[in-house]
């Protein structure tokens, strides 16, 4: 698994209404996101392993200093966003990374979002109450 001769690589993930714009370059396993480090952001520890999983999986969780800056939606949204961005930005750094990232379902973006509120609806699909009187 030779890495490209490049120093730096960029790539978009996201989710619902969350945007994440990852880069990486070499370095020591450092993540920074907001300007904040990954424990500070996401201080549960689902949320970190979701974002760390792309590169657990390719073994470059020591190797990759990762800066996102990620708006939008809530905090699960963006933690899925960063893995998806994460996941893309590590294809474009090295191709063979592909098969592995594309097993786990890290490149599928998840189109899935909320369905908008319609009139005469309390919500997307729930009508009113029926009352006798």
């Amino acid at each position: 698994m030779a890495d490209k001769n490049t120093t730096m690589e960029r790539a978009v993930g996201r989710r619902k209404t969350a945007v994440a714009r990852v880069r990486i370059t070499s370095g020591k396993g450092e993540i920074v996101i907001n300007g904040k480090p990954l424990n500070d952001y996401f201080p549960i520890t689902f949320w970190q392993e979701k974002v760390l999983a792309p590169l657990v999986t390719v073994g470059k969780e020591k190797n990759m200093d990762i800066s996102v800056r990620v708006l939008g939606g809530g905090v699960n949204s963006q933690a899925e966003a960063v893995r998806h961005g994460v996941a893309r930005v590590l294809i474009k750094w090295n191709e063979e990374f592909r098969p592995a990232l594309k097993a786990e379902g890290f490149l599928t973006r998840d189109s899935r979002s909320r369905e908008r509120k319609k009139y005469g609806k309390h919500r997307a699909r729930r009508g009113h109450q029926w009352r006798k009187r």
